[in-house]
């Protein structure tokens, strides 16, 4: 059966992966974007221009509703979570606020460095802190409030409770050349330079997913009627070391790695390096009948479309 479906922010990466998967299915689509970046899908769907942080623009948006999906990109933090309650209250029928394996990083490590798969209530998000004060929409801070602005994001939503809720939490997302984000390009780039790759924690596991299977996701949850966090990622994580010496089998080149010499900031030795271990827990998606692939399935695949060698 058609849907009438909102995608906040469905122009790049997984959003745009996202739409071409609702429009495959048959499903009627607006998409709520500033506009920046050009798409390919024509006429096959409706366009509305506009700021997401702008509250008086977003009710112009739910105007064109109402929706039987709405699908938030762009939540980042609980000030957007608050314009999205106040726009979609009573207007929506599901609300899928796309979440990261990131907000669990508020939780931390014990002192060896250890810490169990991730599942969904061990972030008990109904307790986090909302700080309504900050600065959310100041550009200069949106590296640094990314991981906070996702968690209280999150936790407004749920507190609120007005919007049939789900959150996927994804894993950290390896593609190829689309991948802006360049963190999978740093370590082959780093293997090809001939250099050692410095490290926090060699068993600290990563959960990683790719852009296709997280638009799958999104698209799977959306049609099913659960509600609240839902864990997605492939099975078999991986550590920063243990992703390097995969890039360096794959390419066929020597890598080293060096444990560092005291403890350091999570990210700063490399994007994926971490104090801890964050596995997601996907028992939940799977019990609900989600099947997710293997890392292996796509890992070597991936590493090679940025190897400039290759391309």
């Amino acid at each position: 059966m058609s849907k009438n479906i909102l995608v906040i922010g469905g122009t790049r990466f997984i959003g745009r992966l996202l739409v071409q998967r609702l429009l495959r299915a048959g499903h009627r689509v607006t998409i709520a974007t500033r506009g920046y970046v050009p798409d390919p899908f024509g006429e096959r769907i409706a366009r509305i221009r506009v700021d997401r942080r702008n509250e008086l623009a977003m009710r112009a948006v739910a105007k064109a509703g109402p929706f039987d999906i709405v699908y938030d990109q762009m939540c980042y933090s609980p000030l957007d979570a608050a314009i999205a309650v106040r726009t979609f209250a009573g207007q929506v029928g599901r609300y899928v606020m796309t979440s990261t394996v990131d907000a669990y990083r508020v939780l931390g490590v014990d002192a060896a460095g250890k810490r169990g798969p991730l599942a969904e209530d061990a972030l008990g998000i109904e307790a986090q802190a909302i700080d309504a004060g900050y600065p959310w929409h100041d550009p200069r801070r949106a590296t640094e409030c990314y991981v906070s602005g996702k968690v209280q994001a999150e936790a407004y939503l749920v507190r609120d409770g007005s919007l049939p809720l789900v959150t996927p939490r994804l894993g950290h997302v390896l593609g190829g050349p689309e991948d802006f984000t360049g963190r999978l390009a740093h370590y082959v780039e780093l293997a090809r330079a001939g250099a050692t790759l410095q490290y926090a924690n060699d068993k600290a596991a990563v959960s990683f997913t790719t852009a296709h299977a997280a638009a799958d996701f999104l698209f799977w949850t959306g049609m099913q009627d659960f509600l609240g966090p839902v864990n997605a990622a492939c099975d078999g994580a991986l550590s920063a070391s243990q992703l390097y010496a995969r890039v360096g089998e794959v390419l066929e080149t020597p890598v080293r790695t060096r444990r560092a010499a005291s403890p350091v900031e999570p990210g700063r030795l490399s994007p994926f390096d971490l104090p801890g271990p964050m596995v997601l827990d996907t028992s939940r998606a799977k019990a609900l009948g989600y099947a997710f692939g293997h890392t292996d399935e796509w890992l070597d695949h991936a590493i090679r479309q940025h190897d400039l060698a290759f391309v």
